[in-house]
């Protein structure tokens, strides 16, 4: 993980609100401590890369039904040892949704967020320190749902609060819908 870059790039991050700017200085706080930020062995978390995908005119977002969490979230997961966040960010876009066409429409960073994970069998309680980029992909293209996900769906915006009520996709809604900036 190069964490200079990505330290550079939390530095440049402008947060959307009080909320995202304390969740903001954990990340820092969190990459700046640990040089493993990035693995899994580190047992009180590391950094998860997610994707925030829009199709073309910005009114859908493409959502998955999460398998362990029973949530609907962005797609997302671990760094698996890359380099950089927007690239493990991108890696996760493809996998979980079996796009071969979804492309970053910047390449700072969207949102970040820090969110609890559960404990499990042999997995203790932890931290997933999110970063998240914004990609945009065609909604007609197929897609395919991977075995972490119970479902995916390309959502209206406005109907995104009807599946749920995680704060911190409905403020990458919020993003969107004042992201003209991002409309290249």
């Amino acid at each position: 993980m190069n964490r200079e870059l990505l330290l550079e790039q939390l530095r440049a991050h402008e947060a959307h609100d009080a909320h995202e700017l304390g969740m903001l200085q954990r990340i820092f706080d969190f990459v700046s401590a640990h040089e493993n930020c990035a693995e899994r062995s580190l047992l009180e978390g590391h950094l998860t890369g997610s994707a925030w995908i829009v199709d073309e005119d910005f009114s859908h977002a493409l959502l998955t039904h999460h398998r362990k969490l029973d949530l609907w979230v962005q797609l997302g997961g671990h760094v698996e040892g890359e380099q950089e966040m927007l690239a493990a960010s991108w890696r996760e876009a493809r996998e979980e949704s079996g796009l071969s066409r979804v492309e970053p429409v910047i390449d700072r960073i969207f949102d970040v967020d820090v969110h609890a994970i559960p404990e499990r069998p042999g997995e203790p309680r932890h931290f997933h320190y999110d970063i998240r980029f914004l990609f945009r992909a065609d909604r007609q293209h197929e897609l395919t749902i991977s075995s972490e996900s119970k479902d995916l769906a390309w959502v209206e915006l406005d109907e995104i609060a009807e599946l749920t009520r995680e704060e911190s996709v409905l403020r990458m809604v919020r993003k969107t819908r004042g992201s003209l900036k991002f409309r290249v």
